[in-house]
């Protein structure tokens, strides 16, 4: 059974890019554009994982947590970041599981953020999608 991961941000190139590297993992991936559609997602999907941008029209991601975080069925659900270095999310975001920054390279820090998030579990989708 594949993992499912949705993916958050209202940049179509990063949410490609992201979307990208994780199919290429074995992942099956769900993405919105911004925190409000992500949780009209959510009534039908169930993520193992999701990654989420920062700053973002109509929801944020701060708000996004906070909605996840308010319900048992979403509230254990591992939650990476992603956003601009310049953002300064990283100081007070303490909810998320792990981030990353889009103006680093990118996929190697999904890498990490994977193998930190989920263990095990993706070793097995990075053999099969090699």
């Amino acid at each position: 059974m594949s993992l499912v991961a949705l993916v958050v941000d209202d940049s179509m190139l990063i949410r490609h890019t992201v979307c990208r590297f994780l199919e290429e993992r074995g992942f099956v991936v769900e993405s919105a554009s911004n925190g409000q559609d992500a949780l009209e997602t959510l009534k039908r999907v169930r993520p193992d994982l999701i990654i989420t941008d920062m700053q973002m029209p109509k929801m944020g991601g701060s708000e996004f947590i906070t909605a996840l975080k308010g319900k048992p069925d979403t509230a254990n659900i591992p939650i990476v970041i992603v956003a601009g270095r310049q953002s300064g999310f990283d100081k007070g975001e303490k909810r998320a599981d792990f981030a990353i920054f889009k103006d680093i390279d990118i996929e190697d820090q999904l890498a990490k953020a994977l193998e930190a998030v989920l263990g095990a579990r993706t070793a097995k989708g990075q053999a099969a999608g090699k």
